[in-house]
């Protein structure tokens, strides 16, 4: 896996090139999702960014998380009210996660087919899927 300074600076790129600024306060919080292990709310990640920019308010991490959500930056965990950083934020694809429930571990997975499959079967009752997220929760192999 590409460390953080890599996945930062692609970012960076990747951003400019959409035309979007991808300001230093951008660049810490998605740089402190990076370095999570699972998901985080948004108030751990105030408390994380303090430590670098006292002066943060929930507003600045809310605004920072709605850009790299907006950009595919990072992912939101509905169950959770969690967030986690996308490492391949430069192809569009359905996402489907993994949590665990002991010990918070998220895993992003693509499952062959079933983007199909959900397209198809919403179809067939006239409904069109602008955007999917699977989230299956149970135990990582480490909390089995």
């Amino acid at each position: 896996m590409a460390s953080i300074e890599v996945h930062v600076n692609k970012a960076r790129v990747f951003c400019e090139k959409k035309g979007a600024r991808f300001t230093s306060l951008r660049e810490k919080v998605y740089a402190l999702l990076l370095q999570q292990e699972g998901a985080i709310g948004a108030y751990e990640l105030l408390d994380s960014l303090k430590l670098s920019e006292p002066g943060a308010k929930p507003a600045t991490v809310y605004r920072t998380l709605d850009f790299l959500l907006e950009f595919g930056l990072v992912h939101k965990l509905e169950s959770t009210n969690a967030f986690v950083a996308c490492h391949h934020f430069d192809c569009n694809h359905p996402v489907q996660f993994l949590i665990c429930d002991s010990c918070g571990e998220v895993q992003e997975i693509q499952s062959e087919g079933l983007k199909e499959t959900l397209n198809k079967q919403a179809q067939s009752v006239g409904f069109n899927v602008i955007k999917q997220t699977i989230e299956a929760h149970g135990l990582c192999i480490s909390c089995k």
